[in-house]
């Protein structure tokens, strides 16, 4: 059998159960009933978890007519990125009794994806969203829940380069009337990662409707919103705890910021000098403290 890679992987190994071996039916199970946990685990540990061995593991994944284990992983881990809640991902570590060492393993899982941008970010797709901005009438930039911050942090400094930005706020109006004026000149900013917001989709579908252009920054292909985006940033996070990681996201904003400020270097040195003029004569920040550490 073959899995495609829109498939729901559960559901396929439900329909096939009856083909399995015996100890691919006790992975198998293991799989369906505990998917959030499976789709971290390594072949060893599921194997050792039924009390098969890791061959069996390995030869379950090619029955599903994947490569590997590694590929069957990925597949889990695509399928339920967008299902975990919150309980779940804190279920995830529950052998997990040494707190500094868990710290220490998201660390270097924060690194490893930053690695990974490093690695994969591309200077082009960068270009392409830079002309983007740059193009646009004007620019709306929506994030839902947690991605509200990464919206407000690009907004923030896209606000001080150009002078025609809109963060669409989450809490006082419909974003359908924030976005009402949205055109084929304008550009929407999407910020999502799972759970992929709702609104954040009806936003997009929105602004396409009205033939904006979509600039999208998001976690894989896999997501929602990268076919149907002009342009797609993609800042991989491999995070499963219940805390929601920025590091890599703001990374790639930061990408994008600094790209787009190679352009505009003159009047950005111009904008800061007025701003520094602002700061000292209202007294924006400690002065005394500045001085003394001169």
């Amino acid at each position: 059998m073959n899995v495609d890679r829109s498939d729901d992987l559960i559901e396929v190994i439900k329909e096939h159960f009856h083909e399995f071996s015996k100890g691919q039916k006790l992975i198998g199970q293991f799989i369906v009933d505990h998917y959030d946990k499976a789709a971290f685990m390594t072949a060893a540990k599921i194997g050792n978890t039924v009390d098969v061995s890791e061959s069996t593991v390995v030869r379950f994944a090619t029955a599903l007519g994947f490569s590997g284990f590694p590929e069957l992983q990925k597949s889990l881990q695509v399928m339920i990125k967008n299902k975990l809640t919150t309980v779940q991902r804190l279920s995830l570590d529950d052998d997990s009794d040494d707190s500094e060492e868990f710290v220490k393993k998201v660390l270097k899982n924060e690194i490893s994806s930053l690695k990974n941008l490093a690695d994969n970010l591309s200077q082009e797709k960068l270009d392409e969203a830079t002309d983007l901005i740059f193009n646009a009438d004007k620019i709306y930039i929506i994030g839902m829940r947690v991605s509200h911050t990464l919206a407000l942090y690009l907004g923030f400094y896209l606000d001080v380069i150009l002078d025609n930005v809109k963060v669409i706020n989450v809490g006082s109006f419909s974003i359908f009337e924030q976005m009402v004026r949205i055109s084929e000149d304008d550009l929407l900013i999407c910020l999502s990662y799972p759970r992929y917001s709702k609104q954040t989709l009806d936003a997009v579908n929105f602004a396409k409707e009205r033939k904006a252009k979509i600039l999208s920054i998001t976690d894989t292909e896999s997501s929602p919103f990268y076919k149907m985006s002009d342009v797609s940033l993609l800042g991989k996070s491999n995070m499963a705890t219940f805390v929601d990681s920025l590091v890599t996201p703001l990374a790639l904003i930061n990408s994008i910021i600094i790209n787009i400020g190679m352009r505009e270097k003159d009047d950005i040195v111009k904008y800061f000098d007025l701003l520094e003029n602002v700061w000292e004569k209202y007294s924006i920040y400690n002065q005394d403290f500045d001085n003394k550490n001169k």
